[in-house]
């Protein structure tokens, strides 16, 4: 009976794997470790430990044979690499032999030890302990993973518990009346095991595990296909059953060296499972099956962010871009699901959207050209006072400045680029997108570009991707919003012959543009009547048009003068408060408001500083530092008074440093705007 139990203990903490594995092959491969040791200890229970433990090592062995489906001459290798593989791996992993190894051992030797504890001793619960030991495994190695594991550690206090009863010799009564209170006592515990904190937040392993560096993925980046695929445009590369039309991503690049784009991709070993991006807000759905026929490279096209994938053994994710790639190239006729997540950001999300700091993704090759390119970007995005407006207004500026001809010439290094803006005024996709993503460098705008297809033609929902679908496209990174595309490439010939067949995604695009790009989305548009005066009658009042205008004109006035004093008397009122205390919390005040930090009453003096650049935290950070001081630090006696007063007027003089930098760094325009809305 106790064998029995330590069988079940085994097999439990097996199935804790469950949220690294799918069920089936997990199963076949823990079922022989959880039975056979157990029954092997029953068997020479009156022969000599070593003997076990050698027919144990032959039979595990021999156990490997159907999980791999032959003799595996690198078993022990993959056992002893199947832990750092799995940490590098989105679960769920594929249910490959080279990592379920590790369950196989792993079960295989909590069973042995459990079985020859039992046999060979007479304590009550210590043959538990590896199976405690190898779910503890399974807990670390799953933390990523989808389902909960609260269940399988119940059923280990519930076996732990029969199994303590049955070493006991325990009456069958006993062990009747124990189970039920096990279980109970197994309950309460799936219920307050939630409640616990590292259940909120378990340590996770795979932050701290190296991933894979960032390789060459084909020898030919798709970016260079652009040109060649646009000469022969009748080549099916794809088909795609949808249940709507999108832009089918393929490859995402964001590194330039001056010469051409490459990826930064660390590509982790899936099941089919995408991390989520930064976008948490509304999504559209598109559910797709493609079929490869004669795209080339290991490159897997999907809509947008894929969320799923299904069908695809050796698949490569990288979380950063979501981007797919497969171990071994496709073969004609391959077949593949995805779910993708398309982001439906709002008109108010974009408008307030904050481009995230990553200086690898603005970094801009040395050179002369940098100088030419944020020249031409800042005139081309003249009076945006928002960099989601940039990013439109530098769209606009590309696609009716240059025009789209397959036949111009290939290529996007610095120089080509130049001639491409300089002289030509011609390209394809490939010299729109590298060049809006490099001006939109200089401007500070993290940037990159994708390669990927139009829609393509379609057939009862089937849609014949060719090689002239070929398109290059680029993304700005944002706080909150994630990476945002932008369509810099016009129709061909000025026509729009390119946007018959053409995703929601460019559409949406090209509204937002002419709504950035036309005066803001907050502006009345100008009224294209004008008034004309005329003469007052001798002996009679100014006439009511007159009196309206006037009436209205007085009431701005006095709202302006009101509008810049307020701001003026609020600081002197500060300053001149009573009490040292008092003064250096008016000063970090008026630099909060300074800053339109009015509303974010809940930000630490940290998260204030960390927010704003070196410019600004160098004064920011100091005043800080007072303010904890004279509010926290003891102020008794005469000295500490001097040094509270002290404080106060460093105090101010970083406020008016800090407010100097923020007028310095700020449009006029913005500044009035601020001022009239009295932010």
């Amino acid at each position: 009976m106790a064998l029995l139990m330590v069988a079940g203990l085994a097999g439990v903490a097996g199935w804790g794997f469950h949220r690294v594995f799918p069920a089936q092959p997990l199963l076949l491969a823990l079922s022989p470790a959880a039975l056979v040791p157990p029954l092997v200890a029953l068997l020479v229970r009156n022969r000599p430990l070593w003997l076990a433990l050698a027919l144990n090592v032959v039979l595990w062995f021999a156990a490997t044979v159907p999980l791999y489906k032959g003799v595996a001459p690198g078993m022990v290798r993959d056992l002893a690499n199947s832990w750092q593989a799995l940490l590098t791996t989105l679960l769920p992993a594929q249910p490959e032999p080279r990592l379920l190894i590790l369950v196989h051992a792993a079960v295989w030797l909590a069973a042995m030890i459990g079985a020859e504890t039992a046999v060979r001793s007479a304590t009550r619960v210590a043959a538990a302990l590896p199976a405690m030991a190898a779910f503890g495994l399974a807990l670390l190695l799953g933390v990523d993973g989808e389902g909960s594991n609260l269940p399988v550690a119940a059923a280990l206090v519930v076996l732990t518990a029969a199994l303590a009863m049955v070493r006991d010799d325990r009456p069958a009564l006993w062990l009747l009346a124990g189970l039920p209170a096990a279980a109970l006592l197994a309950g309460a515990a799936l219920v307050l095991g939630q409640l616990l904190p590292v259940a909120a937040e378990p340590y996770n392993p795979r932050q701290n595990a190296e991933l894979p560096p960032p390789v060459r993925v084909d020898s030919v980046s798709p970016l260079d296909r652009v040109s060649a695929w646009l000469q022969f445009p009748d080549r099916l590369l794809f088909t795609v059953k949808a249940d709507r039309p999108a832009n089918w991503r393929l490859a995402v690049l964001d590194r330039y060296d001056g010469v051409r784009w490459t990826s930064g991709a660390r590509f982790q070993p899936t099941g089919g499972r995408v991390p989520a991006g930064e976008w948490t807000g509304a999504v559209d759905t598109v559910r797709q099956s493609v079929t490869i026929d004669g795209l080339p490279g290991g490159w897997l096209p999907a809509a947008e962010r894929p969320a799923e994938v299904t069908g695809v053994p050796g698949l490569g994710v990288d979380p950063s871009s979501g981007a797919l790639l497969v171990r071994a190239k496709p073969d004609k006729g391959f077949t593949y699901q995805v779910s993708s997540r398309v982001p439906r950001p709002s008109k108010e999300d974009l408008v307030g959207a904050v481009p995230v700091h990553d200086p690898v993704l603005t970094a801009f090759p040395a050179g002369p050209q940098e100088a030419e390119f944020r020249k031409l970007a800042q005139q081309a995005t003249k009076g945006a006072d928002a960099p989601i407006k940039q990013a439109y207004r530098l769209q606009k500026y590309l696609r009716t400045n240059a025009s789209n001809d397959p036949t111009a010439p290939p290529g996007h290094s610095l120089k080509g680029l130049e001639f491409f803006l300089e002289t030509t005024h011609r390209g394809t996709s490939e010299q729109f997108a590298s060049t809006f993503a490099l001006m939109g460098r200089t401007l500070g705008l993290p940037t990159r570009v994708v390669v990927g297809f139009r829609p393509g033609q379609q057939s009862n929902g089937v849609y014949r991707v060719m090689s002239g679908d070929v398109a290059a496209w680029a993304e700005v990174k944002f706080e909150g919003l994630g990476w945002l595309p932008f369509y810099p490439t016009p129709g061909k010939s000025g026509s729009k012959d390119d946007h018959d067949v053409v995703s929601s995604a460019i559409e949406e695009s090209e509204r937002l543009e002419g709504e950035f790009t036309e005066g803001g989305v907050n502006k009345p548009k100008p009224s294209a009547k004008s008034s004309t005066g005329g003469s007052r009658r001798t002996g009679e009042g100014p006439p009511l048009w007159v009196i309206i205008p006037a009436a209205g004109m007085g009431v701005l006035a006095v709202y302006a003068v009101v509008a810049m004093a307020l701001p003026w008397w609020r600081r002197r009122r500060r300053r001149a408060v009573t009490g040292a205390e008092g003064r250096v919390l008016g000063a970090w005040v008026q630099s909060c408001d300074d800053l339109g930090l009015k509303d974010d009453k809940a930000l630490t003096a940290e998260e204030v500083v960390a927010r704003h650049p070196e410019a600004i935290s160098h004064h920011l950070r100091p005043l800080a530092d007072i303010s904890n001081f004279v509010r926290y630090a003891p102020t008794d006696g005469t000295d500490s008074a001097a040094i509270a007063d002290q404080a106060a007027d460093e105090a101010w003089r970083r406020s008016d440093a800090v407010r100097a930098e923020v007028r310095r760094s700020t449009p006029l325009k913005h500044r009035l705007r601020r001022r009239l809305l009295f932010r």
